[in-house]
């Protein structure tokens, strides 16, 4: 098994492809020690005790390693770990994580900021932006974007994984994401990161 590594725009963040899917569906972002005691991919990551951050996409694991940690004698022992999971094709979470693919409360899009019934069209309109043209270009970067709510005209946006520390989200949202927002659904008059 062979896994590539690719920059982010984040340079805390390298993005591993281990050739293979790790989530069957969703994303999964690991901010603690603690939120990744659900597995043992995440667990064992952090235990190296120079990870501050892990992020479960589709068919990638992004990394973040503690502020001055020296990333080229990080990753030997992140591949280790990573190849250890993959070749012994242990399971990503643990038992007791309802089946491990359930996104936590507080990622889940239905803990949302309780959008107008009036702008549900509006609101139709900006998650399908997101689902179609952003999300992909922002887990191409090794993170996801969450959407939390629209209210006066704002759309509020959580950025994850790789994106969720870098210096450039800022400009990512209001530059890249709220232009693109704004020219589709002239409702929108601005993106803030909730």
């Amino acid at each position: 098994m062979f896994i590539e590594t690719e920059p982010t725009p984040n340079p805390a963040t390298l993005k591993f492809l281990p050739g293979q899917a790790v989530m069957p569906a969703g994303t999964r972002d690991f901010a603690t020690p603690e939120e990744a005691e659900a597995s043992p991919l995440a667990q064992a990551l952090f235990d190296t005790g120079e990870v501050t951050g892990v992020f479960f996409g589709r068919d990638f694991v992004s990394v973040t390693a503690a502020p001055g940690v020296d990333w080229p004698l990080l990753k030997p022992q992140v591949v280790a770990v990573l190849l250890d999971h993959f070749v012994s094709q242990a399971p990503l979470f643990t038992g007791g994580s309802a089946g491990g693919f359930a996104v936590p409360p507080e990622e889940d899009d239905s803990a949302e900021m309780g959008d107008d019934p009036a702008d549900a069209e509006i609101v139709a309109q900006i998650k399908e932006l997101i689902e179609t043209r952003v999300r992909p270009a922002v887990a191409s970067d090794g993170g996801d974007i969450r959407y939390r709510g629209f209210r006066d005209g704002v759309v509020y946006l959580t950025m994850q994984g790789a994106c969720a520390g870098c210096p450039s989200s800022s400009a990512t949202l209001k530059h890249g994401i709220e232009g693109l927002l704004k020219h589709y659904v002239p409702e929108v008059s601005e993106v803030r990161a909730a």
